[in-house]
């Protein structure tokens, strides 16, 4: 690969600060150029902040002459934006024969799209932040083990959570928000699919925070998890084709999904049409609009205990009231969607105070044979944030990325066939350098009868 020092961060939010500074440090040693666009400057501004190697810019991503300009002025193109901006960045890319490294889900358009880059010799590479990210790549590294090892491998089960620290821990939910909001109250649309015991399972939305499971983490404790959307994929992606247990899901604490159905249930995650006059509503006026007025005879806790199949002094009914949904508090958003509503209701309750600590809980559970023995081997890595600037879920998204990035730029040649970090010449480096920044698995095995 030739000679690179110009690197384009595109984004300058929440999860983008590790990330940014990483590469800022990195870049004073070894003369790079670090520019960091965004649409808001003062957040670029912000993020580059003095050192002498970074640069602010001000982009509309939207604007497609300022877009391809800044794109072409790069070696290399990160972006963090919304998934849903990728194509249009990586078909610039494509064009232009930029480099191009995302944290988010390989889309099937971004896979078509990476093929074309790698015929023109091209790295494009996604999911290379946490979940997914480190789990792919700490992931891979057991199971490649396993397998160079003569084991076969039949169960893998794989949960991640973004939670809040237990010494930050001072709501009944047990939650406070460390990762994009939206993202949050839209987790798990679709129908989530898995394999257990050689058997599809297929859990569609409105019954999935009523189906999660009870999971024990190492060293922690009982979690609650609900599966992801499609597990089955990562059969493939892992090279596991023939396993006959796969399960990746998402790790809550004891009894936040039993509440958040209450959500689901009334429709306050849909997100596909506005509410009318919603800045003139107030919450409670806004659930009462989803309930029956045959029974309005009965106060609207009651109403919605019986709605739910909740008992009325149930802990799920008392989170949600502790929200303020049953309140007289005006909405103030004017055509905002029900999830609109809810994300913003939840914004301040759930805000990290600035001397939060937020936690990442990461667990691999994986059951093979290996030597004529059947064993069972749980990988736990669990770490915490400084502040809530410095947060454990903006270092673990954004350091992969860095630190991918800056061994391109050192030299490091990951052209591949793959768009994820899932083969030992890309997931080997970056888990040694995540070792140096506090992302260490520790591994328990046991002999299973």
């Amino acid at each position: 690969m030739k000679r690179m020092n110009k690197v384009l961060i595109l984004g300058a939010g929440r999860s983008s600060s590790a990330l940014i500074n990483y590469l800022l440090r990195e870049g004073e040693v070894h003369n790079w150029t670090i520019a960091v666009a965004d649409r808001d400057i003062s957040a670029a501004s912000s993020a580059v902040g003095e050192s002498v190697t970074g640069m602010a810019l001000e982009l509309d991503i939207n604007d497609p002459v300022e877009r391809r300009k800044t794109i072409g002025s790069a070696d290399i193109v990160v972006s963090l934006l919304p998934a849903f901006f990728h194509n249009i960045v990586a078909s610039d890319c494509l064009e232009l024969n930029k480099h191009l490294i995302t944290a988010s889900y390989v889309s099937s358009e971004m896979h078509d799209l990476a093929e074309k880059a790698r015929s023109k010799g091209l790295v494009f590479m996604g999911e290379m932040g946490l979940d997914p990210g480190i789990d792919h790549m700490s992931a891979m590294e057991k199971i490649d083990e396993i397998k160079e090892s003569g084991g076969t491998i039949h169960s893998f089960r794989s949960y991640t959570g973004g939670l809040v620290a237990p010494e930050s821990d001072d709501n009944p939910w047990h939650y406070k928000f460390t990762w994009n909001p939206r993202n949050v109250v839209l987790a798990g649309m679709g129908t989530a699919q898995y394999l257990k015991e050689g058997r599809y399972k297929y859990i569609p939305y409105h019954r999935l925070f009523s189906r999660k499971k009870e999971v024990e983490i190492q060293g922690l404790g009982k979690y609650e998890m609900y599966p992801n959307r499609d597990s089955l994929l990562y059969r493939y992606a892992y090279k596991i084709e023939d396993i006959p247990t796969i399960v990746r899901g998402t790790l809550r604490h004891l009894g936040f999904c039993e509440a958040w159905d209450v959500f689901v249930k009334l429709g306050l995650t849909d997100d596909s049409y506005p509410i009318v006059n919603s800045e003139h509503l107030t919450y409670k006026e806004l659930v009462e609009s989803y309930l029956r007025e045959e029974d309005q005879e009965n106060s609207l806790f009651d109403r919605i205990a019986s709605f739910t199949g909740l008992h009325p002094d149930s802990d799920a009914l008392k989170k949600i009231e502790w929200t303020g949904l049953f309140s007289n508090e005006k909405i103030d958003l004017p055509n905002a969607t029900p999830a609109q509503i809810l994300e913003k209701l939840l914004l301040e309750k759930w805000k990290l105070q600035p001397h939060d600590k937020d936690m990442i809980i990461m667990q691999h559970e994986f059951v093979y044979t290996l030597n004529g023995k059947k064993e069972e081997l749980v990988s736990t890595m669990t770490l915490k944030g400084e502040n809530a600037n410095n947060t454990a879920m903006s270092k673990l998204v954004g350091l992969p990325v860095a630190i991918f990035v800056s061994l391109m730029l050192k030299g490091v040649d990951f052209r591949t066939d793959e768009t994820r970090p899932v083969i030992r010449e890309v997931y080997q480096p970056v888990l040694r350098e995540l070792e140096k920044h506090g992302v260490v698995f520790q591994e328990k095995i046991r002999e299973l009868v």
